[in-house]
């Protein structure tokens, strides 16, 4: 099982700070390789929409300066955040990997989805948190997945089973807020990850083979790699975009 370590999400003066532990990915093994790599953007990133939370007060206070969009998020050495990247080929066929028994939490805070960017495993639970006090209305477009439409009036936590089939990417919205929108991989084993601030990842846990990698943004699509690891060795991926 996997789970995020200490995070912060800052968005135009919004933080939110999540504590958690980081285990081995379930089913992978103690022996296994890592692919670890950087995902930059270069060029001049866009400057993102500005919101107007004018009529939603509760939101628009926990903000010190203009809310924005946060479509392109790029941090001081120029690592591109929200990127998801997982393996796309090369695992064993028939391989079987244990469904985590911990539900994937999506929170609506500040009128954004945090994260934005995120994996879960097929079968995993999901947690949908409102933490504004507001209305909400999250739908999950599905295309390979059954969609579904959940209103949440105010504070509350609604609890979802999971996903049935692979889908990268599931997108989330919003019909009251239409600027709220979030992203899921839906994967059947667990070597995903997402990028930070600082636009790096690590999968871990991964059997001797050779992979495709692949690495995608909701601006500017997706990119792939080719790495080849032994048991218990590193091996670098890194992924460049384009600003446009």
């Amino acid at each position: 099982m996997r789970r995020l370590g200490a995070v912060a999400v800052v968005g135009a003066g919004l933080v939110v700070l999540a504590l958690a532990t980081v285990r081995r990915p379930a089913g992978a093994a103690a022996d296994g390789a890592t692919v670890t790599g950087h995902v930059k953007l270069t060029g001049k990133a866009p400057a993102n929409p500005a919101i107007d939370m004018g009529e939603e007060p509760k939101c628009k206070a926990k903000y010190t300066t203009t809310p924005t969009d946060p479509v392109v998020v790029v941090g001081k050495t120029g690592g591109l955040a929200n990127v998801f990247v997982y393996v796309k080929t090369g695992l064993p066929a028939d391989a079987k990997y244990p469904t985590p028994t911990t539900a994937v939490e999506i929170d609506q805070n500040g009128c954004l989805y945090h994260p934005r960017v995120f994996g879960v495993m097929v079968g995993q639970g999901l947690a949908i948190k409102n933490s504004d006090g507001v209305l909400h209305n999250i739908k999950a477009l599905g295309k390979k997945n059954r969609p579904f439409n959940i209103s949440q009036p105010t504070n509350m936590v609604t609890q979802r089973a999971g996903f049935t089939v692979s889908e990268v990417m599931l997108p989330f919205e919003c019909n009251v807020h239409g600027w709220m929108h979030a992203f899921a991989g839906v994967l059947p084993d667990p070597f995903f990850a997402t990028t930070g601030d600082d636009g790096t990842f690590t999968i871990k846990g991964l059997p001797a083979g050779t992979y495709t990698i692949e690495a995608w943004h909701e601006k500017y699509g997706v990119q792939t790699a080719t790495v080849t690891v032994k048991a218990g060795e590193t091996k670098p991926a890194d992924f460049t975009f384009t600003a446009k």
